[in-house]
């Protein structure tokens, strides 16, 4: 069933809105198609602006529960006539009735909330937000995909960093949808593009040292027995191990060693990753933090993507090789490393979507986390096309140099 495009003018888009089919809902959010969809949703909301936006709904909204009466409810009422979330015949009233419940819960599920049904505090917050402020996240949208330059293959992964959110994708259509936690605005997550390589059981962490100087030796300082507790090791020169009662961490400065986590459920990157070389050194990992995944607020990493359910998007990337889920979990429990590398190859993009219109017709927002919707932004989060590789004289490609031994290669 071909997936319909939003006719204009803007009112006959808001309309198809509030009856969007789920037959697109499996066409990814990033695609070849989003610009098109997400240039619909600017024009429904330029109609918008144009006609003086939509109301401030009171704060008093977040203490009344379904079946309360106010004029409060009138308000909020207005305010999801006018995103297109509430049907206008469902306008006059002033009681919290299912009809509101139900446009309350279609307006969460835009904003990446839980869809309680309820008016919560997030949820007040991101119905306040002014049309303009939404426009300007549709526009750099936009901006950033004209410039983009990633190429939608067959099969790809996509990272929302605004959204905290991971979409595989196959032949257009998305087969695995998983929450993320990504970097929080002092470690933000990069944009970039990269290829999935391999799927790392039981793996390591070699700490950034980054991570090393601001949280490792402040621990050390306060409590000596961090390390050991933490099941890490000091290693130095040719992975020589180093007693931690050995280093004077109330002076140490610059470390001379690396730190490394060895494998089991308790390692920062938990039990499973998933590589993806690259310059920003970040990937996609498993987490022992199982409950940080409960959160409607996911920005908690230092730059990498912890992935809900893991295993699953693991399982799909090695398919058409003996590694099915079963065999991962077999292979996990056995507590030792094991590198597996794919089949083929499978690009990831990293983006920096915070408005956008999605398959089904929704039109979607997520908080400017990085403060990145400005002109200057979107220059740096808009992925661009790749170079070609520098080639030798004679017109061979040069090789590419290995990475020393004590390279650091992870952020979590």
């Amino acid at each position: 069933m071909e997936c319909f495009r939003f006719a204009r003018p803007a009112a006959a888009v808001f309309a198809l809105m509030l009856t969007a089919t789920v037959a697109c809902a499996q066409e990814p959010g990033y695609g070849p198609n989003t610009y098109d969809r997400t240039l619909d949703a600017l024009i429904a909301h330029e109609d918008i602006a144009s006609r003086g936006g939509w109301p401030q709904v009171p704060g008093g909204v977040t203490a009344l529960k379904p079946g309360s009466q106010g004029p409060e409810i009138a308000a909020l009422k207005q305010r999801l006539m006018l995103s297109g979330d509430l049907p206008p015949a469902a306008l006059p009233g002033d009681i919290y009735d299912a009809a509101t419940v139900a446009a309350v819960k279609r307006f969460q599920v835009r904003h990446g909330l839980s869809d309680l049904g309820t008016v919560g505090r997030l949820t007040l917050k991101a119905l306040n937000v002014p049309v303009e402020v939404r426009l300007n996240q549709l526009t750099a949208t936009l901006e950033r995909l004209k410039g983009n330059g990633f190429v939608f293959a067959e099969r790809y992964v996509v990272v929302n960093i605004p959204g905290a959110s991971v979409e595989a994708v196959e032949n257009g259509v998305v087969q695995r949808r998983h929450l993320a936690v990504v970097g929080r605005p002092d470690r933000p997550s990069p944009v970039l593009q990269a290829n999935i390589t391999s799927v790392n059981l039981n793996p390591y962490w070699t700490v950034p040292m980054s991570i090393v100087k601001a949280d490792i030796i402040p621990h050390m300082r306060k409590d000596p027995g961090f390390i050991a507790k933490s099941n890490m090791k000091l290693l130095g020169a040719e992975n020589r191990e180093i007693d931690p009662a050995s280093v004077n961490w109330a002076s140490l400065t610059n470390p001379y060693f690396y730190v490394r986590q060895e494998p089991g459920p308790t390692n920062s990157l938990g039990q499973l990753k998933i590589d993806m070389p690259n310059g920003e050194a970040v990937y996609m990992h498993d987490t022992p933090k199982k409950t940080l995944f409960r959160n409607d607020v996911r920005f908690n990493s230092s730059g990498c993507a912890r992935i809900e359910g893991v295993r699953d998007l693991a399982a799909w990337l090695l398919e058409g090789t003996e590694w099915n889920q079963p065999a991962i979990e077999a292979e996990i429990a056995k507590g030792e490393r094991k590198d597996i590398r794919l089949k083929k190859a499978v690009p990831v993009a990293w983006v920096y979507l915070t408005g956008w219109q999605s398959g089904d017709g929704l039109v979607q927002f997520r908080e400017d986390i990085y403060g990145l919707d400005t002109p200057q932004g979107i220059v740096t989060s808009t992925i661009q096309a790749r170079k070609p590789k520098p080639a030798s004289p004679q017109g061979t490609p040069l090789p590419v140099p290995r990475p020393g031994a004590l390279t650091v290669t992870a952020v979590n």
